[in-house]
């Protein structure tokens, strides 16, 4: 479809979309807007086209729908196709499918040795994740120069849609009596809000256990003025460079499921039209080299061309907030329950809890033939594999009557950078994160792991621990576990830095490669390049509070609205 018109019928359609707007809406996983890429014609034109239906995308494209013509091109498929795979019984399978080829999740492994995933589906990692729901601290607000009541009223435009107050039972309460007897106070009951001490924050998941993401806000969306393309996979943005003057985004090709090529293009050539990218943290800046912008010495010896702008910061400054989780076998029944409490100490490490879930798919042979065939493909060292293999033939074989208690580290304060392999979008590009290399992250840590040591061992936490475990003992199970490629050392036994940097994991909240001030202004403008924004994590300088994905989402809809402010002040 396309939604090129003449500028003198412009006005009119617009004054129309905005005075019905409110009329026309499609429920979730009916979206008359939604098709398959494979239907998109040849060539296309749209005020905004947006790569990535993501956490970001979903939530920018409904609201710039209200005054303008959208496209969303997604990579993944709909989460509607499968709605039960998002409950909250099928978390963990669903995050760890990663052999099929069109699964939602895609495996990729940093080179720190840590197995990691990313979203490839209509809604990104809030189809994946674990649904808690907590507002960013006022401080990142502040330090991002957002305007407060904006901020305020676009986390309610979130929150109308997705956000719901977990029903806390009988583990979840044991696991507050645990923080608060571990010193992490005061308790301050159900709040979104970032606050010290022990709360219980927000989830995405129903009173019924189904599981609400980001591609549930286009139900906001006009469906008169927005196409959303899934199993659209961007190859490169397109630009023009005249004389002197800035590059220019003036569209992108696309490939659909059977490989044939497709154009989007800008409906204007003025700042009524953007190309936006919300690929997320690992795509945004791999797409943006493979575009030809980025670091020209690197482009240039990966044979991309034309190098659009030599842009060094392009890729750096990539964090990835470390996990490390405890399992604790109950003698107790308890319940399905996933991230509803938090304890926020002073330091900078958050503690969270989950009950219930089927834990053993991480270590079963389906996913770690998935692994396997990764590190074959990147040609990772043969005793990497060889001691993959090993640990294989150790099981841990959590039953759901078990808990989980996990940290993360905040900031991280240490990054690391992203690189390409190759010039396929669709392969993982080479990605370090550099975990723990600064001292301030790896005594956070230490202070984190001790937080959990106290709640397993406290008095309110005692009837969901076999008599005789203690804390320290439950941590050094974990070392015997195939959680990822890093060496063990046998000081890690007594040495909680040590162990920090054998066993840390990924929360899966990594972010930057695009950051504010180096790749991006303010705005989230691309530095030196015109029409071209990115709106994603991978803008962020330290992932926001205890979970991202409600403050994605925010800045989705806060810049969906300020954009569509500075588009009506282009008219005047």
């Amino acid at each position: 479809m396309d939604f090129h018109i003449f500028p003198s019928c412009r006005f009119i359609l617009v004054a129309i979309f905005i005075f019905h707007s409110s009329c026309y809406s499609d429920e979730a996983g009916n979206y008359r807007f939604m098709k398959d890429a494979t239907l998109s014609p040849k060539l296309s034109h749209f005020d905004y086209i947006i790569i990535g239906g993501g956490t970001a995308g979903c939530a920018l494209a409904a609201t710039l729908s209200e005054n303008a013509t959208v496209l969303v091109l997604e990579r993944g498929g709909s989460p509607y196709d499968n709605p039960t795979a998002t409950d909250i019984g099928n978390f963990a399978n669903t995050l760890l499918n990663i052999t099929d080829p069109n699964s939602w999740s895609q495996l990729f492994i940093s080179e720190d040795g840590v197995f990691n995933t990313r979203a490839r589906v209509l809604g990104g990692g809030t189809v994946l994740n674990a649904g808690f729901y907590s507002r960013a601290e006022d401080e990142l607000v502040a330090e991002a120069g957002w305007k407060r009541d904006e901020v305020e009223a676009a986390y309610e435009w979130v929150e109308r849609k997705l956000a719901f107050e977990p029903p806390v039972e009988r583990w979840q309460k044991a696991f507050i009596n645990g923080l608060l007897e571990a010193g992490v106070v005061p308790y301050n009951g159900f709040t979104y809000e970032h606050i010290y001490g022990t709360k219980i924050g927000g989830t995405i998941f129903d009173p019924d256990g189904h599981r609400h993401s980001a591609a549930d806000l286009l139900e906001y969306a006009n469906p008169n003025t927005i196409v959303v393309y899934l199993r659209a996979s961007v190859r490169k943005i397109l630009f023009t460079t005249k004389g002197n003057s800035s590059p220019k985004a003036y569209g992108v090709i696309y490939r659909d499921a059977n490989g044939v090529f497709h154009t989007a293009e800008l409906a204007v050539q003025d700042s009524r039209s953007e190309v936006i990218l919300s690929a997320g943290a690992i795509a945004s800046p791999q797409l943006l080299m493979l575009s030809g912008v980025g670091p020209a010495a690197h482009l240039a010896a990966h044979g991309v061309s034309p190098i659009i702008l030599d842009h060094p910061m392009v890729g750096q400054g990539m964090g990835d907030n470390p996990m490390h989780p405890v399992f604790i076998p109950s003698p107790e029944p308890v319940e399905v329950s996933l991230v509803q409490v938090v304890g926020i100490p002073k330091f900078a490490s958050y503690v969270e809890g989950g009950s219930g879930l089927s834990l053993s798919i991480s270590l079963t042979r389906t996913f770690f033939d998935g692994v396997l065939d990764l590190l074959n493909k990147l040609k990772f060292p043969s005793q990497s594999i060889s001691n993959l293999l090993k640990s294989l033939d150790i099981g841990l074989n959590v039953t759901t009557q078990a808990g989980i208690i996990v940290q993360k580290v905040s900031g991280p304060l240490w990054r690391g950078h992203l690189e390409l392999r190759n010039t396929n979008p669709d392969d993982n590009p080479s990605v370090t994160f550099n975990y723990y290399q600064d001292p301030d992250d790896l005594n956070n840590c230490v202070k984190g792991l001790s937080a959990i040591i106290n709640v397993i061992d406290s008095k309110g936490y005692s009837s969901y621990k076999y008599p005789g475990l203690n804390g320290r003992g439950l941590l050094n199970l974990i070392l015997a576990l195939p959680i990822n490629l890093r060496p063990r050392h046998i000081n890690s036994l007594f040495d909680l830095k040590q162990y920090c940097k054998d066993t840390v994991m990924t929360i899966y909240h990594y972010h930057g490669g695009c950051q504010v001030g180096k790749v991006v202004d303010n705005d989230y403008k691309v530095l030196g390049i015109d029409a071209l924004r990115i709106i994603d994590a991978s803008t962020f300088l330290k992932s926001p509070g205890t979970n991202p994905q409600v403050t994605i989402m925010m800045l989705g809809r806060y810049m969906g609205q300020k954009i569509l402010r500075e588009r009506e002040a282009f008219r005047r």
